[in-house]
C-alpha cells in the first residue's frame, strides 16, 4: 500500500465549478446594471431611485458576495501554488479570510445603509 499526502487536490472539481457560477452571477449583474443605467435618468436621483429597490440590493449583495467567493478561490490557489513556507502560507490565508469578511461587512453596509 502507497501512502499519499495529497495537498489541495480535493479542491479541484468544487472550485472550478465555484468559480464559473461566481462568474455567470457577475456577468448577469453587469449586464442587469449596464440595461438598467441606460433606462434610467442619469443624475443621483435616478440612480437614488435605482438602487432603492430591494430587488436591485439584494441582487448587489448576491454579487458582491459572489464576488468575495471568487476572489477566494483564486487567492487562495495562489497562495498554495506559490509560497512554500506552511507558516506564511496560512498568515496569508488568514489575512485574506478576514480582509474578505471585513470587505462583506462593509459591503452590507453600504449597500443597505446600516
Amino acid at each position: 500500500m502507497v501512502n499519499r499526502h495529497v495537498i489541495g487536490a480535493h479542491y479541484g472539481l468544487r472550485d472550478w465549478l465555484m468559480q464559473r457560477v461566481t462568474a455567470v452571477i457577475m456577468v448577469a449583474y453587469t449586464v442587469a446594471l449596464v440595461l438598467l443605467l441606460l433606462s434610467i435618468p442619469s443624475d443621483f436621483d435616478g440612480w437614488k431611485a435605482l438602487f432603492s429597490e430591494t430587488w436591485v440590493r439584494i441582487f448587489t449583495q448576491v454579487t458582491l458576495l459572489a464576488l468575495f467567493l471568487h476572489v477566494w478561490v483564486g487567492i487562495r490557489d495562489v497562495w498554495m501554488d506559490y509560497v512554500k513556507p506552511v507558516g506564511l502560507r496560512l498568515t496569508l490565508h488568514v489575512f485574506t479570510i478576514v480582509w474578505l469578511v471585513a470587505c462583506f461587512m462593509y459591503s452590507v453596509k453600504v449597500v443597505w445603509g446600516l
